[in-house]
């Protein structure tokens, strides 16, 4: 039995199992990708003590720093989570785990773009991770459709590789951080294409090029080698929804600012959660805070100014 079973290896992850056994609690982290969504950037350099880190890098550090202190740290995908007596049974592929406490980690899931050949090209020329595939675009044309924070990474990361660039993106500016734009729009192989969504892949084997529904440069029609998509994310909510914790139309996890849901002994933090937010420093805040959360639950304490 332990005390906090935390599901979810990012940054909330993470730092609430740093700080759980800290407390002396019994801690396991289960993650079906260790790290979280952060590996895949080839650059971070907006979390404090490190001018440029990669994703993996940093999150190596904190699993270290986890492991150091006790936590036990498995890769597994955990299926559901059910109550059990004054507990709970976590439901992983491998085997069951018990805990008197739960952290809800996850994070959030890549959304997909829904348009005809979006799934039949997917690895053939479109793409959700830049980080990974962007090696395969030397001297190619690209396209990335967003216009996030995620978005701009990519173009950036493409920009090193592809003989040029298409941001597309539905609405009149780019909403990514001023200094990556100012990055982007010093790059002489990045093209904007704004107020513009795209409406079809199309290809042969590989893709080869994409339908807009506005037209550039008098085409509808756009030549292309690759689309890497980044339109954002949706909270991976689903066992949070089957314990009974409620959730915000958008699918996010209803937290209090110290990190409680609506069922005792459920916690969650990090972008799963309703933050306003979604950063990996605030990220690991908001496991601090269910940590705390989780130790006064599991204790029994009062807890003092809390």
């Amino acid at each position: 039995m332990y005390d906090v079973i935390i599901i979810g290896a990012g940054f909330a992850g993470f730092s609430a199992a740093i700080y759980s056994v800290r407390y002396d609690l019994k801690t396991l982290v289960i993650g079906s990708k260790i790290g979280g969504a952060i590996i895949d950037s080839e650059e971070v350099e907006n979390y404090p003590g490190y001018k440029s880190i990669s994703g993996l890098d940093l999150m190596k550090k904190f699993e270290e720093q986890a492991k150091g202190l006790g936590a036990e740290i498995i890769t597994d995908e955990v299926a559901g989570v059910v109550k059990k007596g004054k507990g709970f049974v976590v439901k992983a592929k491998s085997k069951e785990f018990e805990a008197k406490s739960i952290i809800l980690a996850q994070g959030t899931e890549r959304r997909r773009l829904e348009v005809p050949g979006a799934e039949e090209y997917k690895g053939r020329g479109v793409h959700y991770c830049a980080t990974c595939d962007a090696p395969f675009y030397r001297d190619k044309l690209v396209g990335v459709i967003g216009g996030s924070n995620s978005a701009a990474h990519a173009a950036l990361l493409l920009s090193k590789f592809a003989k040029r660039v298409y941001i597309i993106y539905r609405r009149e500016v780019m909403r990514c951080e001023p200094i990556l734009l100012d990055e982007i729009n010093e790059k002489n192989n990045i093209e904007f294409i704004y107020k513009t969504n795209i409406t079809e892949v199309k290809g042969e084997k590989f893709v080869n090029k994409i339908i807009l529904d506005n037209e550039y440069k008098e085409s509808k029609e756009l030549a292309l080698d690759g689309v890497f998509v980044e339109i954002g994310s949706i909270p991976s909510s689903g066992i949070a929804h089957n314990l009974g914790v409620k959730l915000t139309e958008a699918k996010e996890v209803i937290v209090s600012p110290k990190g409680e849901t609506n069922v005792a002994g459920v916690f969650a933090a990090g972008d799963v959660t309703n933050t306003v937010m979604r950063q990996g420093i605030t990220a690991a805040a908001q496991g601090a805070l269910a940590a705390m959360s989780a130790y006064y639950f599991v204790t029994g304490k009062a807890a003092i100014g809390w």
